[in-house]
C-alpha cells in the first residue's frame, strides 16, 4: 500500500503497472480494502489496468472488517460522509493524473457501498466509465448523497449496473427505477440483472453470497464495458 503525498493524505492500495493504458479505481465494500478488495484489484492489473484503491474507512482506522461483523461494518460506514468520499475520489483522481492519465483512461468501479460511491463519482465529471456492483441507495440516500435514482440523470460518463433479484436490500422495482433514471442522462447505460442472485454474489470470499456464475458474467462484462468505454492512452 502506497499513500498520497498531498494535503488529504488518502491511503491508496496499488496494483499493476503505471504504463498500462488505462486506469481503475476499485471501491471497497463495506467491509474495507481486505484481501477480497485488494484481489479485485490485482484482477483488473492482470486485465491491463493500473489499479488503485481508495482506503475509504481511513479516518476511522482502516479496519478490515469480517465479513460476519456487520455491526463494525456498519458503525465505519456510518462515520462515511458526502464530503469525505468525495475528497478521496479526488485524491484518487489526482494520484493518476501524476501518472499521466487523463480523465478519459481513468474508470471507476464500486462493490456494495463502493458501487453507490461509483455511481457518484459518475456524476462528478471526473472519470470516463463506471461499474456498480449492488450498489444500494437507490430510493433513499447514503452518506448524504441523495437516492440514486436522483442522481443517474446527472451521469456524466457511460456507467454499468450489476444486481442481483434475490438482493434483499435492493428491490427489483427499484433496480428498474434505476435503469430508467440512468438512460434520461444522455450517457450509454445499461442495468444487468442476474435472478438467482443475492446481495454480495460477486465475493468469492463470502460462500453465503457467492455465485460463481453470475460473478464471472459480471466481471466478464465490467471488464468488457471498461475496455470499451475508456480511452486507451
Amino acid at each position: 500500500m502506497t499513500t498520497l503525498d498531498n494535503s488529504q493524505g488518502t491511503p491508496l492500495y496499488v496494483a499493476g503497472d503505471d504504463s498500462a493504458s488505462r486506469a481503475i479505481i476499485v471501491l471497497q465494500e463495506a467491509f474495507g480494502v481486505n484481501h477480497h478488495i485488494r484481489d479485485v484489484a490485482e484482477r483488473f492489473a492482470r486485465d491491463g489496468f493500473y489499479a488503485v484503491s481508495p482506503v475509504l474507512f481511513h479516518r476511522t482506522g482502516s479496519p478490515e472488517v469480517a465479513y460476519d461483523d456487520f455491526a463494525n461494518a456498519m458503525t465505519h460506514m456510518g462515520a462515511l460522509n458526502k464530503d469525505d468520499l468525495t475528497t478521496d475520489i479526488h485524491a484518487a483522481v489526482a494520484f493518476l493524473h501524476d501518472k499521466g492519465y487523463a480523465t478519459a483512461n481513468i474508470g471507476v468501479v464500486g462493490y456494495c457501498m463502493g458501487g453507490t460511491v461509483a455511481l457518484y463519482t459518475d456524476t462528478l465529471g471526473v472519470v470516463g466509465a463506471a461499474v456498480s456492483f449492488y450498489g444500494g441507495g437507490v430510493s433513499a440516500g447514503r452518506f448524504g448523497f441523495p437516492p440514486l435514482v436522483e442522481l443517474a440523470p446527472n451521469l456524466q460518463a457511460p456507467w454499468l449496473g450489476l444486481y442481483g433479484d434475490l438482493d434483499k436490500g435492493i428491490p427489483v422495482e427499484d433496480v428498474e427505477a434505476l435503469r430508467t433514471a440512468a438512460a434520461s442522462s444522455g450517457q450509454t447505460t445499461d442495468i444487468v440483472r442476474y435472478p438467482d442472485a443475492v446481495h454480495g454474489f460477486h465475493c468469492d470470499a463470502r460462500p453465503d453470497a457467492f455465485h460463481p456464475e453470475a460473478a464471472a458474467d459480471a466481471a466478464q462484462r465490467a471488464t468488457e464495458f471498461l475496455v470499451a468505454q475508456l480511452a486507451a492512452r
